[in-house]
């Protein structure tokens, strides 16, 4: 249920939001768009990336990523429409593990020019591919440092980080770096690294949210997620569903859309006029009955589906966790779209 600003966010104390869901829900969009209203009222929020798709850098309309913190966005509560003062900034980062790996390297055993050495060896994406526990810590780790930087002020450097996360299939294995990196080291600087990580994952200033879509797979894999993020002791964040359709039946339309009514929306169709000037029989048999099959199909097909994001309304709600609602944007998602989809959050109190 949507709220006023004054309501406050659901996640205060959490500074690092990681953003998982099924290939297709839309999880970079959610999490760009939850980074955007995290920096209202003049926070600054760090943008993650970690799959090297450089879906950021085109949903900002900029230019591919480096490995670097850039600042990509500026925004105000009055740029998100809503009351408040402050003007917040959104960094991004693309974490490359080859390079995360190399500045692994240089903090933990100084290697520094023999570390690049190493990478025009191919050494260093070896290392990565046949380790990928080593390279999610990496990942994760770059993540965790940025949500407890502190600058020389004593102060953190971001209020919030915000990790557009892999799918919600592998989301618990990625996270669970401490159990990934078993294999590779039980003591030294990796398995501390890991300890550390695993730290900042499971406690309080962390929550893992899943963006699904009001269908029967990605809320499947989200109720399967949930379970699994349980079971390993992962904190669970919230719901957001996304591209949600505005109903275009009221209740009764939707209970009556199975029956026979060609008659009764054949004299709708008529008194709006479809039949032209004339009201006779063979007026509305070539004006209206071309149309009757089609609306009625139509009809159907959307109480099915009205119906049925019932039904996964319902299951979803039996996981008992905060739940956020995005509308499905027709024209695409631009910088406009992603701004109003910030909106939505924070009204809605996930940010």
């Amino acid at each position: 249920m949507a709220r006023t600003q004054e309501g406050g966010s659901d996640w205060e104390g959490v500074r690092l939001h990681v953003v998982s869901g099924k290939g297709g829900t839309g999880k970079t969009t959610v999490a760009a768009a939850l980074a955007l209203a995290l920096a209202a009222e003049g926070r600054r929020t760090l943008l993650i990336e970690v799959e090297g798709r450089q879906g950021i850098a085109e949903l900002f309309g900029i230019a591919a990523l480096p490995y670097e913190e850039r600042k990509i966005a500026s925004v105000s509560p009055a740029r998100l429409g809503l009351p408040g003062t402050g003007t917040g900034e959104v960094f991004a980062l693309a974490i490359d593990p080859e390079q995360a790996l190399l500045e692994y390297l240089d903090m933990f055993y100084k290697l520094g020019r023999a570390g690049k050495a190493l990478k025009k060896l191919g050494a260093i994406d070896f290392a990565t591919t046949i380790a990928p526990g080593l390279r999610d810590v990496l990942l994760t780790g770059k993540a965790c440092e940025a949500a407890r930087r502190k600058g020389p002020d004593g102060r953190r450097a971001y209020d919030a980080v915000v990790m557009d996360a892999p799918p919600t299939g592998r989301i618990t294995r990625f996270l669970n770096v401490n159990t990934e990196v078993a294999g590779l080291a039980r003591f030294g600087p990796i398995y501390n690294q890991a300890q550390a990580v695993m730290r900042v994952i499971r406690s309080a200033e962390t929550a893992v949210h899943l963006v699904t879509l009001l269908e029967e797979m990605p809320v499947q894999e989200t109720v399967d997620g949930v379970a699994e993020l349980r079971e390993a002791g992962l904190p669970v964040g919230g719901i957001v569903i996304d591209m949600v359709r505005p109903p275009l039946l009221d209740e009764a339309a939707v209970r009556a859309a199975d029956g026979d009514h060609r008659e009764e929306v054949a004299r709708a169709l008529v008194d709006a006029g479809l039949s032209g000037r004339s009201r006779s029989a063979q007026a509305v048999r070539t004006h209206v009955e071309p149309l009757l099959d089609p609306l009625l199909e139509q009809a159907r097909e959307h109480a099915e589906r009205v119906l049925l994001e019932r039904e996964q309304r319902a299951e979803l709600a039996r996981l008992g966790l905060p739940s956020y609602q995005l509308p499905l944007l027709g024209e695409g998602v631009d910088l406009g779209g992603l701004y109003r989809l910030a909106a939505e959050l924070k009204s809605q109190g996930a940010a």
